[in-house]
């Protein structure tokens, strides 16, 4: 029997393909990402970690066992005490002034009230969807990038962030309630769940373009 995240992956796997092929990727990838392009994501992905505490805070009121609330306060544990530091840091070291960044560009905006919604408006296993989308894109693509040379420290970490199997151990861990999922769920809730995910990659496809905007502008 196909697991679930498996079934989710073969229905998404355009939407996918074009994240982890995202020229934001690739510019990693060759170790040219434009540093404006980075100071910009990292304000922009700052605030949404923000945001999503408060998406994981849904979830953990929303988990049915203890065994799912515990999972969720330890992603909440890893987004307060190690990636809100990691940007606190990261901010200082460059010499970055959030206030001097729009955070409410039209493609950020969508993908912190796209996601949020999610989390709001849906289930659990909604959020699980949209956590299993970015978790296992990031993680995809950041173990591709680590094959390759990352002259930046700072952005090197912020790779390594989502490679260590202590901090992204959510990208795994949310694989396995939607693979074990499976035997539960219609054909229709398979559907809604699938479509939770590719509606999550196509947010993280514009959210990541929109570190270029003012950049391609200049």
């Amino acid at each position: 029997m196909e697991r679930l995240s498996d079934f989710i992956l073969r229905e998404n796997k355009t939407v996918f393909d074009e994240m982890v092929a995202h020229r934001f990727v690739e510019d990693i990838k060759a170790d040219a990402l434009p540093k404006r392009a980075f100071d910009r994501y990292l304000v922009f992905e700052g605030a949404f970690v923000e945001t999503a505490i408060s998406i994981f805070a849904y979830a953990t009121a929303k988990a049915e066992t203890m065994s799912d609330r515990r999972w969720m306060i330890g992603v909440l544990d890893a987004l307060a005490n190690h990636q809100i530091a990691y940007f606190e840091r990261t901010f200082a070291a460059r010499r970055i002034n959030v206030n001097d960044f729009d955070v409410a560009v039209p493609a950020v905006a969508r993908f912190r009230d796209g996601m949020l919604a999610i989390a709001r408006d849906g289930g659990f296993i909604d959020t699980v969807a949209a956590m299993f989308a970015a978790e296992w894109m990031y993680w995809t693509w950041s173990k591709q990038a680590q094959q390759n040379t990352i002259s930046d420290p700072l952005l090197a970490e912020w790779v390594g962030l989502h490679t260590d199997e202590n901090l992204c151990r959510a990208g795994h861990m949310a694989e396995e309630p939607a693979g074990s999922s499976r035997e539960t769920l219609g054909e229709a809730e398979k559907a809604h769940l699938s479509a939770v995910f590719g509606k999550a990659m196509r947010l993280e496809i514009d959210f990541h373009r929109a570190a270029y905007d003012e950049v391609e502008d200049a």
